[in-house]
């Protein structure tokens, strides 16, 4: 039986920010303070009047500088109606992917998912999948196949508007030097390869079509931060994170950025058996991420027609600025946050392995 988990287990940092930005942080809220003082004919030239003026100010003021900065950054929406849409998930019998692909059918969307799953390991997923969700097996790190199942997918469903990228391969938490370079090369496959392969097929006609489209790439905070003992997963992810941001300033240069919008997911750990052999090292600044508040974050996203990034939990967003400190402060934060240590078994380096390579993992979704 499993150890209860603590009373403060859901109090965590991103839960107090939420509260905050519904409360003291939000200029409604800060305006109702104005209106207050107002109805208490409070005169204009006293201090609480004018420092609760300015700080409505400022946060309207950001609030309004958010969506000049998105409005710039990333254009028009796109309009989108769901039960229009075909939409393709990659890895969508599990986790994340399943979860997505579940919204869709039951909005009436026509969706496609793809895996490895062979017929045995779909018997009780099946059950999952409502109406509307159609499987094809697939090695998306195998060109021919992802070439042939958008045929189908094509000719069954209608040419894809929506790509969700988010199978990946399972953490092997192991250190560089015991890594088997076959479960290094199984890792670019399915993480970035892949990607790779999925963009090429569906993007063009994504550009064909008169409605456009959306591409999701599900990447991870460990591409930039690169914990110990997950070398190939944060080489892989970094990659993925490369190459979107390079799709993205292509489809920039060619005028194609309001046709097809990007979204960018960069998370942190995630309740899956992807990170079965994870462990957070902080609950409070790091909190696992449950699969189904990051798929209602893509959903929106893609519902809206919106471009962007994703980040989640808030350290996700503070990132960028941890390559900005200089190199001994860096090291400080590693060691005050255990990011190193999160994986087991990676305290000391490994002999290089001399094992042979074990049976390749079915792909999981992040």
């Amino acid at each position: 039986m499993s150890n209860p988990r603590p009373w403060h287990h859901h109090l965590t940092l991103d839960l107090v920010l939420r509260v905050l930005n519904r409360t003291l942080l939000h200029p409604w809220v800060a305006w109702i303070g104005v209106l207050s003082l107002r109805a208490q004919v409070t005169p204009y030239t006293h201090p609480a009047f004018i420092l609760t003026t300015a700080y409505a100010v400022l946060l309207t003021a950001v609030a309004v500088a958010r969506v000049v900065n998105r409005r710039v950054a990333y254009g028009l929406p796109r309009p989108v109606e769901p039960s229009d849409e075909v939409v393709v998930v990659t890895g969508g019998a599990s986790g994340l992917g399943l979860l997505i692909a579940r919204v869709y059918g039951l909005r009436g969307a026509s969706v496609a998912v793809l895996d490895v799953k062979d017929a045995k390991e779909l018997e009780g997923i099946r059950e999952e999948m409502m109406a509307g969700v159609d499987y094809y097996r697939c090695d998306i790190g195998n060109r021919e196949e992802v070439e042939r199942t958008a045929r189908r997918i094509e000719k069954d469903l209608g040419p894809p508007t929506v790509l969700v990228n988010c199978a990946a391969a399972r953490v092997n938490g192991q250190p560089l030097l015991s890594l088997s370079a076959d479960a290094f090369q199984r890792t670019i496959q399915t993480n970035l390869l892949a990607v790779f392969h999925t963009c090429q097929v569906f993007l063009p006609r994504m550009l064909a079509s008169p409605t456009g489209g959306t591409v999701v790439n599900v990447s991870s905070v460990l591409g930039q931060l690169c914990a110990a003992g997950l070398a190939d997963y944060s080489v892989s992810k970094a990659g993925l994170s490369a190459l979107h941001r390079t799709l993205e300033a292509e489809l920039r240069s060619s005028g194609d950025d309001e046709k097809v919008k990007l979204v960018l997911v960069e998370t942190g750990q995630l309740a899956t058996p992807l990170f079965e052999s994870v462990k957070t090292p902080n609950s409070f600044f790091a909190p696992v991420l449950e699969p189904v508040h990051v798929a209602q974050e893509i959903v929106s996203a893609i519902d809206e027609g919106q471009a962007g990034v994703i980040r989640m939990p808030t350290f996700a967003s503070l990132v960028n600025w941890y390559a900005v400190l200089p190199a001994g402060l860096q090291r400080i934060a590693r060691a005050l946050s255990g990011i190193d240590h999160a994986v087991s078994g990676t305290d000391k380096v490994a002999e290089p392995s001399s094992q042979s390579p074990q049976k390749e993992p079915s792909s999981d979704t992040d």
